[in-house]
């Protein structure tokens, strides 16, 4: 079966030790596409040259909220350059944060706002990272973003865990879901309940490796090959064959970010 892990970062410390067989486990494993995704400016220019170096991986640029209060200045022209890369298929991770406010709201929703109006000036599909902030973020995607986009498909709600009714304002605005390991934890009553509850076409696959490994792996490290037990576990949720619910995130995910 031909996976894709929509959401990793290789180019974290974790990995620096043995990134290339991490990868090499990873296409063993049976993934086609790994997307590494930025979270400041100097993570997507190391995303956008891993990207340069493998056909199988791709990249996504951005600042993370965490990081908005250090990337204030000139932020669109340090970014304009990796989000005209060829290899650049999303602007992410980007969003609100409120849970640790490592940056103000203020700045992070500044930054989030012109991130915004870049992915939607270059027709690139957004990564959204969100905490404690669903109003606001839902508040500056309508205002910056979502007028106006035509039939672009506007992006992908990272690492989903904020619960069925608020899953049906994102499905509503035509975003796909990002699922991950967080479904195999025991107890997760409500997001087991968003996975039930998001149709099988706006669902991608994703790790957020190092971060977020299954329930089988806690206490490590978490790696791209894992998304395998994310699909495994929709599957199990949903009551279908895991060969649909491979077959069917990977479509999403080509459609969603123009891979090739």
């Amino acid at each position: 079966m031909n996976y894709i892990d929509t959401h990793c970062h290789l180019d974290f410390p974790e990995f620096h030790r043995d990134m290339e067989k991490t990868i090499l486990r990873s296409f063993q494993a049976g993934l086609i596409y790994l997307i590494n995704v930025g979270t400041d400016i100097r993570s997507s220019e190391i995303s956008i040259n891993l990207a340069s170096r493998y056909h199988e991986i791709y990249a996504a640029v951005g600042v993370h909220p965490h990081e908005a209060r250090k990337n204030l200045d000139n932020l669109s022209s340090r970014l304009l350059p990796f989000i005209k890369h060829p290899k650049a298929v999303a602007v992410g991770e980007i969003g609100l944060d409120y849970y640790r406010n490592l940056s103000t709201q203020d700045h992070q929703k500044a930054i989030f706002a012109e991130q915004l109006r870049l992915a939607k000036q270059y027709r690139k599909p957004v990564i959204l990272h969100c905490r404690d902030a669903y109003r606001d973020l839902l508040q500056v995607l309508d205002r910056e973003y979502l007028a106006g986009l035509d039939s672009d498909i506007p992006g992908v709600v990272h690492s989903f865990s904020a619960g069925p009714s608020y899953l049906q304002e994102f499905l509503r605005r035509g975003f796909y879901i990002g699922f991950n390991n967080m479904i195999t934890y025991p107890d997760n009553v409500s997001l087991v309940e968003s996975v039930k509850a998001t149709p099988m076409d706006r669902i991608v696959l994703e790790t957020d490796a190092p971060y977020l490994p299954p329930q089988s792996h806690r206490g490590e490290r978490n790696e791209p090959q894992h998304v395998v037990e994310v699909a495994a576990k929709i599957a199990e949720i949903k009551q279908i064959d895991i060969e649909e619910v491979v077959n069917t995130s990977t479509a999403n995910a080509i459609r969603l970010f123009g891979l090739k």
